[in-house]
């Protein structure tokens, strides 16, 4: 049986960074206009009068303490309240593509890799720029790298299904190893005027290497044990915005045109469904739970990883078992597990046993069950 490792992770990191306080200041200001602005209709009861929120709100519902973004002023502009980025021409390289390159050549460099050595590029994200021509053909034509490349969209679950996707493509023979990057501009669909979510999401990209442990020549690589993906459609957390909405004009502008949710159910939902699926993987590969040193979940909610920790070892994880870095990068869609991993995991030993493993929309779910290599 072919041995598939991970051998070299990267991360680029936007420019800028906005706190609590300075995205709470921005949107209290807009609540205080629209409430003054519809002061006789809120009088009358025609309009609910909008709540102003807190830093302290924010980072008890969720963990996040700041979030980095591609563009700041349009942001926590009251009058804007959206990232206002540049737009490319055609002979230019996309932002999402500039991206992906940045992380791609950190992780190849830590993989001891060239483009030469890459048969296959997946940009695996939440939202794409474009429909075609690919990003990920893009970025391979930047990078110089010969074979293929194509686009996938599992949203916060892209990336451990893209690395499902490289395994399968690595164990069969097809390509010697697999570049997969994430670029993630979620601050592009969030709705920065609704108060429940508009704290949520932030900006960065993640390239993970992928290639049969034979080629393998960086150290401290990372067996991959096994894959086990699960979806499940669900409403409770969707975006309707597509190419098809300039055949609804009716629908242009309204809000589930960019992220909605229903968190509570979200919850209740997908925190179960995460926690027992990968207690069912590590049954099925024959592997103890209580033998894991680390997971790196998905970065979304503190509250749900805490759950989910508690629930797979049977107590409260320590700190350093299941790193949090929502607290400096916010939910970063497919990108946030692999953050966690690439920042949190040179310190292990070999033998040591982790997991990666994402969840959202769909909802969908991937676990990456891994082992530290010498």
């Amino acid at each position: 049986m072919t041995k598939v490792v991970i051998s070299g992770t990267g991360v680029f990191t936007p420019p800028y960074s906005i706190s609590n306080a300075e995205l709470v200041d921005s949107f209290n200001t807009y609540v205080s206009n629209f409430n003054a602005a519809n002061a006789d209709a809120i009088a009358k009861g025609t309009v609910e009068a909008l709540a102003p929120s807190s830093a302290e709100f924010v980072h008890k519902a969720s963990g996040i303490e700041s979030r980095y973004v591609m563009n700041k002023t349009g942001i926590l502009d009251p009058e804007i309240m959206a990232p206002r980025l540049r737009q490319r021409s055609n002979d230019e390289p996309s932002i999402l593509a500039e991206m992906a390159v940045d992380a791609a050549k950190k992780a190849l460099a830590r993989a001891n890799k060239t483009a030469a050595d890459i048969d296959a590029v997946l940009v695996a994200c939440s939202n794409l720029e474009r429909p075609y021509p690919a990003i990920a053909v893009e970025v391979q034509e930047l990078l110089g790298i010969e074979g293929f490349g194509f686009d996938m969209n599992v949203a916060c679950s892209s990336a451990t299904f893209g690395i499902q996707m490289a395994y399968d493509m690595l164990r069969s023979g097809s390509v010697r190893a697999v570049l997969i990057v994430d670029p993630e501009i979620c601050t592009g669909h969030l709705n920065f005027r609704d108060r429940d979510s508009h704290f949520i999401f932030g900006d960065v990209c993640t390239a993970i290497v992928v290639e049969r442990a034979e080629t393998c020549t960086a150290k401290g690589a990372w067996e991959i044990l096994g894959t086990r993906l699960v979806t499940k459609f669900s409403n409770n957390i969707r975006n309707n915005f597509g190419f098809l909405n300039r055949a609804t004009p009716e629908g242009i502008g309204a809000k589930d045109k960019l992220f909605v949710q229903e968190g509570r159910k979200v919850f209740k939902e997908v925190v179960p469904m995460v926690s027992q699926l990968i207690l069912d993987h590590m049954e099925a590969e024959g592997l103890d739970p209580k033998d894991l040193k680390r997971m790196w979940l998905h970065q979304a909610n503190i509250g749900m990883n805490d759950f989910i920790g508690r629930k797979v070892l049977g107590r409260t994880p320590e700190p350093h078992e299941q790193p949090n870095i929502l607290n400096e990068y916010a939910n970063t869609s497919s990108a946030g597990s692999i953050i966690a991993f690439s920042q949190n995991s040179e310190d292990l030993k070999a033998g040591d046993l982790g997991l990666i493993c994402s969840f959202g929309a769909g909802y969908s779910a991937g676990n990456v069950l891994v082992r530290k290599q010498a």
